[in-house]
């Protein structure tokens, strides 16, 4: 098990579970509250539900290296 305790790989990891969350958005899913894609739109990303996703897909693709 892992513990990350730096302050740019726990942002990091937010927006990574934030785009998990918004690709269970685009299948479909919901959830009580604000929405991933509300809270991402507010954090200045721009687009459309699916144009967010493939923006962070590939800043995960940056950040996590091509293996993954």
């Amino acid at each position: 098990m892992s513990v990350i305790t730096n302050s740019d790989h726990i942002a990091q990891m937010r927006i990574l579970t934030l785009r998990q969350a918004l690709r269970l958005e685009i299948m479909g899913m919901k959830k009580r509250g604000q929405s991933a894609y509300a809270i991402l739109k507010a954090e200045g990303f721009k687009g459309t539900k699916q144009e967010i996703f493939d923006q962070l897909s590939e800043l995960r693709t940056q950040w996590l290296g091509e293996s993954v």
